[in-house]
């Protein structure tokens, strides 16, 4: 049995944790959310009172936090991961965080010998909860290669991605595709909507043609072709437009950084501040369609 420190016990931490402690093994979790502390203890996991005591012990420290400024205030200073952590651990940091911030740590844990990967996930909640996300890792080949029996228990895919950096890389990429296609489908069933096409006609022409894409076929913004996605729910979110915003704006500022051209991610980048803006923050993000379809009311 693995001591497993978890840092973050989030929407999405939380039932990754709890898929470690269904497979047995000893899980000491720390948030700064008393509740969420409370709730991992309910679940049979063990309250961490500070970072420090939580990952005194661990032999695998895993982070799942919200920006690389939450990454750097968990990693770094006296009470931080880096001062605490026992020789031969290994760290696995999957909160989606910025390239720089991703590659600052890798190189503070090289030069303190310590073993570290980047492996930040995709498939929203639910996909925490089922054990079925998608974890892009980036790293050494040998890191990669014990953590995996690991990172399998909490989700269903482990792609090596490359060196530091290149985990966060794979998702800020990823997430760029994710929220401009889910404008162009949004954008597709507004239009069917005008011209009479039943979304449920478009959804099994579309599905099935030169169209296809996971924002279709797997979280359709419209209610009906797709029963588990977010508009069946008035568009609970499974991956909030914040969320989506935020990575967006990391997609743009690595875009900077390499002189590449995004236009179409600027573009999608601008619509959902707007979104975010007029409320549609805490929303699955796929409730683009709706702030779409006002505009073109108004």
């Amino acid at each position: 049995m693995t001591q497993i420190a978890f840092i973050g016990l989030g929407h999405m931490g939380f039932p990754m944790a709890k898929n470690l402690l269904k497979a047995g093994h000893e899980v000491t979790g720390y948030d700064l959310v008393p509740e969420a502390l409370e709730a991992f203890a309910k679940a049979g996991g063990k309250a961490g009172k500070s970072i420090a005591e939580t990952v005194h012990d661990a032999t695998l420290i895993i982070t799942m936090l919200p920006e690389g400024k939450h990454v750097w205030a968990a990693y770094e200073g006296s009470r931080g991961i880096f001062n605490h952590v026992q020789q031969g651990a290994l760290i696995a940091e999957c909160s989606t965080i910025d390239i720089e911030t991703a590659r600052h740590i890798h190189k503070i844990a090289e030069d303190k010998g310590i073993r570290l990967i980047d492996a930040p996930v995709s498939g929203g909640v639910a996909g925490a909860e089922e054990a079925t996300i998608t974890f892009m890792v980036g790293g050494a080949k040998v890191d990669f290669e014990a953590i995996l029996p690991y990172l399998g228990l909490m989700g269903k895919k482990v792609i090596h991605c490359g060196g530091a950096g290149l985990g966060q890389a794979a998702k800020i990429c990823n997430n760029l595709i994710l929220g401009i296609t889910m404008i162009g489908v949004s954008e597709a069933f507004n239009l069917a909507e005008k011209l009479g096409l039943e979304a449920q006609t478009l959804f099994d022409v579309t599905s099935e043609s030169s169209a296809q894409c996971w924002s279709i076929t797997k979280y359709c913004p419209v209610p009906g072709p797709v029963p588990t996605s977010p508009a069946n729910r008035d568009y609970t979110p499974g991956f909030t437009t914040a969320m989506m915003l935020k990575d967006l704006k990391l997609a743009s500022q690595a875009a900077q950084l390499t002189s590449n051209a995004t236009p179409l991610g600027e573009e999608a980048l601008s619509l959902y501040t707007l979104f975010c803006n007029q409320g549609g923050k805490e929303e699955d993000f796929s409730g683009i369609i709706k702030f779409l379809r006002a505009e073109v009311e108004d």
